[in-house]
């Protein structure tokens, strides 16, 4: 018998959200109260009906995760909440059982490999911080590192504002080796990042990148040419931290980046929201999709074995033989 959450949140009012961010929901999401309602209405009604769909919540809070992401088209957060649960149930290694207090999972985030920085930037931003010395490739493995991302995003697309304005990234490849790169299983790498892009609903604004070593170009080009152009145009490489505080404000930076606060203090609060959501993040398990018949897929998309799939993979095993052939700086 088909299970599907039915207790809902009241529905979000217009008081709750501040001034500039209704406008920016207003200019960049078509949202308003009337297409809010509206859209809540026909997506939750569509959950509730979708026999293919089991324990999936229906509260405002997750419900918007995929119509913002959409720009509220109806049609396309239900696809995109289709994919969302058919990646975890394709990549349950990766993308469930999102403990936070998992020993693997936990020392990554204590290394500070990934995290959300405390303050918003001048857009109202939540900054994501990628630091390569967080991650030791003989210790964490592929899907630790995959776990640690999924975690960090379960966490912030739960937040009202930042499914409104979006997320920043910023990459620290200092201390990258050969083994970071060669980490991951070629196949398993090219999968997840394709599904990764089309099934999370996040908006990923602006994306820096520093201390970027020349022989990691290959894999740089390999992802930006896989990317919408938009998306594209939104990768910036800087060369020095003067260069990133030019493109990021600074407090949003920690110490060690050329910011204030230092990385430790960052990662002690990120640990904070973590646990404060541990129970939440858990809870996401509980939802399945049943079947994958709903999914909707272009014929360029349908899989690795595809001429186009193929292709892809092979890339992916090219760039690896190439890489570990080189030392890096």
């Amino acid at each position: 018998m088909k299970e599907t959450t039915t207790e809902q949140t009241s529905h979000i009012k217009d008081v709750e959200l501040s001034e500039s961010l209704l406008k920016i929901a207003k200019r960049e999401l078509r949202e308003d109260k009337c297409t809010r309602e509206q859209s809540l209405e026909q997506l939750r009604n569509w959950v509730l009906k979708n026999e293919d769909l089991r324990n999936v919540r229906c509260d405002d809070t997750f419900l918007l995760r995929f119509l913002r992401a959409k720009k509220f088209s109806v049609p396309m957060a239900e696809q995109t909440l289709l994919k969302y649960l058919n990646i975890r149930r394709t990549f349950p290694h990766m993308s469930t059982k999102l403990d936070f207090l998992e020993p693997r999972l936990r020392d990554l985030i204590e290394q500070g490999y990934i995290f959300a920085v405390p303050q918003r930037d001048k857009h109202g931003r939540r900054v994501v911080v990628i630091n390569a010395k967080g991650l030791n490739p003989k210790f964490h493995t592929s899907c630790d590192q995959a776990k640690a991302h999924f975690l960090t995003y379960e966490c912030l697309m739960e937040e009202q504002e930042t499914q409104i304005t979006g997320l920043t990234h910023v990459g620290d490849f200092a201390g990258v080796s050969t083994a970071h790169v060669t980490n991951w299983n070629p196949t398993e790498f090219a999968r997840i990042f394709k599904w990764g892009e089309q099934s999370l609903p996040l908006r990923h604004k602006e994306i820096h990148l520093i201390n970027v070593p020349s022989t990691l170009k290959w894999l740089i080009d390999f992802v930006k040419n896989r990317v919408s152009s938009k998306m594209k145009n939104r990768l910036i490489i800087y060369s020095t931290e003067k260069e990133l505080m030019k493109g990021v404000d600074a407090a949003c930076l920690p110490q060690e980046m050329g910011g204030t606060m230092p990385m430790r203090e960052m990662i002690e609060l990120w640990k904070t929201e973590l646990l404060a959501k541990r129970d939440l993040v858990l809870s996401l398990d509980e939802s399945a999709l049943l079947s994958d018949r709903g999914i909707q897929r272009r014929s360029s998309y349908n899989s690795e074995k595809s001429s186009s799939g193929t292709n892809f993979v092979s890339q992916i095993e090219s760039i690896e033989g190439s890489f570990r052939k080189l030392e890096f700086d």
